[in-house]
């Protein structure tokens, strides 16, 4: 049996679950989340605990039974904690600014770039080159994120460009002279 899957998911004080069928609702003091889990897989709360069941070992089943428990355990993460995830910019006037939609980046264009931030999740310039990307849906906040890297990513010969924080370049040799 899946190691993932078999795992319970305590549920904190504070944070109210609802299912009805394969929807499930998390509520919590952050927020609230709301997704469709694949109906082959169950969904139980008993005691202040969330547990998730397959009904065969096939190869679907043992897939969906690890993923199910996962998401799950990142709506109750999401509600209670939050997700972040934050993004150096280096380079010589590389600079980004915090709008009212998003974040405006000056990265070597000859034009600034608007990201422009969906709803629930929250980017803050937290330096000139430090942007923090928050809020309780992992998947979006990593979405966000990836898409302020994709502006300009680091490239290999000088490090220049934006990337996460704790990222490692891996660095290329320049030509050499004569």
């Amino acid at each position: 049996m899946s190691r993932v899957g078999r795992a319970p998911i305590k549920l904190p004080k504070g944070v109210d679950v609802k299912i009805a069928g394969s929807d499930v609702t998390v509520k919590g003091p952050m927020g609230e989340l709301a997704r469709t889990f694949p109906a082959d897989i169950e969904i139980k709360l008993e005691d202040g605990t969330l547990s998730c069941t397959r009904p065969s070992d096939q190869k679907e089943h043992r897939a969906l039974h690890g993923l199910t428990r996962a998401l799950l355990n990142n709506m109750v993460v999401g509600v209670t904690e939050g997700f972040k995830k934050e993004l150096q910019i280096s380079g010589v006037g590389f600079k980004a600014e915090a709008k009212k939609r998003g974040v405006l980046l000056n990265v070597g264009y000859s034009h600034p770039v608007m990201v422009v931030t969906p709803a629930g999740v929250k980017a803050e310039v937290t330096g000139p080159t430090t942007i923090l990307v928050s809020g309780t849906d992992k998947e979006i906040v990593g979405q966000v994120a990836a898409t302020i890297r994709s502006v300009r990513k680091p490239e290999p010969y000088k490090g220049k460009g934006i990337m996460y924080t704790g990222e490692r370049i891996h660095r290329k040799a320049g030509k050499t002279g004569k």
